[in-house]
């Protein structure tokens, strides 16, 4: 699903440690971004810093989110192991509004005496809010919790102003329990050592308006062809619905043109749909507009007629909507994500990015070579599909210059169909991704097989809810029984919430409360 950024924060607007539990996807970055405005504003000497666990997250958090939105009114800056400002962290935050760092250079300033270096947790010109993004990692020697220990410290002693915790999380998990009862536990553990509270956000304002705009005008074609009552179409923008539509234009090919052309122009809404479930909402709406545009020299009757029109006078708002980066498909910033861990300026990687289509292929190696992030980790990419004629297709020696140069290093990622995952010979990799692909467990076992260097990674990333992620049975349950241990948390009355959490080697009791949330927009 997607979803506008608004989210219910209206504990953190007050003030309070909370911790924001959303799905990936879901905005947490975004309500952090809001947050994290407010009180710049409503803040004396306000500093927000914002910590990450991975040194690539933070050109991600300030390009995509921070700057974008805060950039023109604040001082902003970025910082991580490669940058000179880590020596000189003191002064960095002294002369910024919002920091973005790694946990390990804010835990540093903190234990480092020198000034230039040095930050404080407490005082009336230190940090007054900390946002720790996948708060679920502070817990045991993390770093996190380092960082967390020093804030307890400080509270325990009552050495002034602390900052507020902000947590963003996409699930605290169970921290490996199989029971209710540990997984409880587990979640107190992350609820004590962020001196906050989870807040589960609920997702009535997901949305996806591409989507839906698309099938509204699925169902105008449905009135349109007044359907005989033993023609049955299943749910829009599923497998299942194409298999019916084509089964339908089968039918009715000789004998009935409206039913026929109607068939086939929903044949290509659902392949939009399908598209915009996995790639970008452009990639949706240029199928849909190549389609159209080879229709409108051909002559037309009525039907023709009705369904050009249709898609004529909304083509504009199909347009708009496939621009607003609002509702992009959260899935392809996990995508970035995942090649980002194993791609770098100064990292030799090889990689495999399997797609179930050679459309999507090509619609994906368009996606890398407009990615900023993705051009600055040094990716080279190549398209590898089957053999044959048309466009989309590669010849036989083709397939071989393409593997050839990704063999010599002069390619580091190739974007193929199943071709690659048997047969051809492809040097081991250090990553494979499935991305929005289900195939049977041998094929799975053939492209897993692909990742055969040393450290290698084998991911899959793919629709929540879809198949892919059923298959994941076991993940599932795990994240079910952490829904249960939140839930109970929740229930509990703050005195029995008092007494059970308790920090290790602290006994400590969180300060905040349960809370509903109102509705914010940019």
């Amino acid at each position: 699903m997607r979803q506008r950024p608004k989210e219910v924060v209206e504990r953190a607007l007050k003030r309070e440690n909370i911790i924001i539990w959303l799905p990936t996807g879901g905005g947490k970055t975004r309500a952090a971004v809001y947050v994290a405005k407010r009180h710049l504003e409503t803040t004396e000497n306000a500093k927000v810093v914002v910590l990450v666990n991975k040194v690539h997250l933070v050109d991600q958090h300030y390009n995509k989110e921070f700057e974008p939105h805060l950039g023109s009114i604040y001082k902003l800056i970025k910082v991580s192991g490669v940058s000179e400002e880590k020596d000189f962290f003191g002064k960095v935050v002294q002369r910024n509004n919002l920091i973005i760092c790694t946990a390990q250079i804010l835990y540093n300033a903190l234990i480092n005496k020198e000034e230039a270096k040095h930050v404080e947790l407490s005082g009336q010109s230190n940090i007054t809010l900390l946002i720790i993004d996948e708060c679920h990692h502070t817990h045991k020697e993390a770093v996190y919790n380092k960082v967390m220990r020093c804030y307890v410290e400080k509270k325990l002693k009552g050495e002034g102003r602390l900052p507020q915790i902000l947590g963003l999380t996409a699930s605290p998990g169970t921290g490996g329990a199989k029971i209710l009862g540990d997984a409880v536990e587990h979640v107190l553990e992350i609820c004590a050592n962020l001196d906050s509270f989870v807040f589960q956000v609920m997702m009535v304002l997901c949305q996806d308006p591409l989507g839906d705009h698309l099938k509204w005008m699925m169902k105008q074609i449905h009135e349109f062809m007044n359907l005989p009552r033993d023609v049955r179409l299943r749910e829009c923008g599923t497998q299942e619905y194409e298999a019916d539509v084509v089964i339908l234009e089968q039918r009715v090919r000789e004998n009935d043109r409206l039913m026929a052309q109607c068939a086939l122009h929903l044949r290509q809404y659902n392949d939009a749909l399908l598209i915009n479930d996995t790639l970008r909402m452009m990639d949706a709406y240029r199928s849909l507009e190549d389609f159209y545009a080879e229709k409108t020299n051909a002559a037309m009757d009525g039907t023709d007629f009705f369904l050009l029109g249709l898609f004529e006078e909304n083509q504009v708002e199909l347009r708009n909507l496939a621009a607003d980066a609002c509702f992009e498909n959260p899935n392809m910033a996990k995508l970035e994500s995942v090649l980002l861990q194993q791609f770098g300026p100064n990292v030799k990687s090889r990689g495999i990015l399997f797609s179930k289509t050679r459309k999507s292929t090509h619609c994906l190696y368009d996606w890398i070579l407009k990615s900023r992030a993705l051009q600055r980790a040094g990716i080279k990419a190549a398209i590898l599909t089957g053999a044959g004629n048309g466009i989309t297709y590669m010849t036989q020696n083709e397939q071989a210059d393409t593997i050839r140069r990704f063999r010599q290093g002069d390619l580091n990622l190739l974007i193929s169909t199943s071709v690659a995952e048997e047969g051809l010979d492809i040097p081991e990799c250090n990553l494979v991704v499935r991305y929005g692909l289900l195939t049977n467990e041998i094929a799975q076992q053939q492209a897993s097989g692909r990742a055969r260097a040393v450290n290698s990674q084998y991911s899959v990333v793919a629709r929540a809810g879809g198949k892919e992620v059923r298959r994941e049975h076991i993940n599932e349950h795990l994240e079910e029984l952490t829904a249960e241990a939140i839930a109970v948390v929740q229930k509990m009355t703050p005195q029995n919430f008092r007494r059970k959490v308790r920090y290790a080697p602290f006994t400590f009791a969180p300060t905040a409360h349960f809370a509903q949330f109102d509705l914010f927009q940019f």
